[in-house]
């Protein structure tokens, strides 16, 4: 074949071109809106987490505030829910961010274990304001048992049906 008859061949070889590039072209979006979904999740979690840091701090710094105003212990209680709210905040920012070695965890999974960790603060916490506000032992041991039990075999069920997140290195 001569050099123009060998071109028209080769194109009609290669067939509709249109299919290639659009598919690139996708390609090309998704990978866009992939970096643009795991940086904004990136800073939801940093978000996260700085929130439920404060929130820890400003519970514990008002309950420390209050017991040092001689107010009775159980008042000086009320200020520890932050605590509780703070710690699940905690718990779902670490487990929804990506690291070098893990990815990030699915957010609804991420939910149930901060569910979990907040169930098992809230027992303490119950624990504490009912036994103050009793000075019965076990008035606590028992507000304390039911969201224990409850946490603890929520944590439990996720951490045995759990995936592997490591990244492969």
């Amino acid at each position: 074949m001569d050099e123009d008859a060998a071109f028209k061949e080769a194109i009609i070889s290669i067939g509709d071109l249109s299919g290639l590039v659009e598919d690139m072209r996708k390609l090309g979006q998704d990978k866009a809106k992939q970096a643009v979904y795991t940086s904004m999740t990136a800073r939801i979690s940093t978000a996260g987490f700085i929130a439920g840091i404060l929130l820890i701090l400003f519970g514990a710094l008002t309950s420390t505030m209050l017991f040092f105003m001689n107010l009775p212990l159980g008042s000086s209680s009320g200020p520890g829910i932050f605590i509780v709210v703070g710690g699940a905040l905690v718990t779902y920012s670490i487990l929804t961010r990506e690291t070098r070695k893990r990815f990030a965890m699915n957010k609804v999974r991420a939910v149930l274990y901060a569910l979990a960790i907040g169930l098992i603060l809230f027992s303490v916490y119950t624990a504490f304001v009912t036994g103050t506000a009793t000075g019965e032992a076990f008035i606590a041991v028992a507000s304390l048992m039911v969201f224990l039990l409850a946490g603890v075999g929520l944590y439990l069920v996720l951490l045995f049906t759990g995936t592997n997140r490591k990244k492969v290195q």
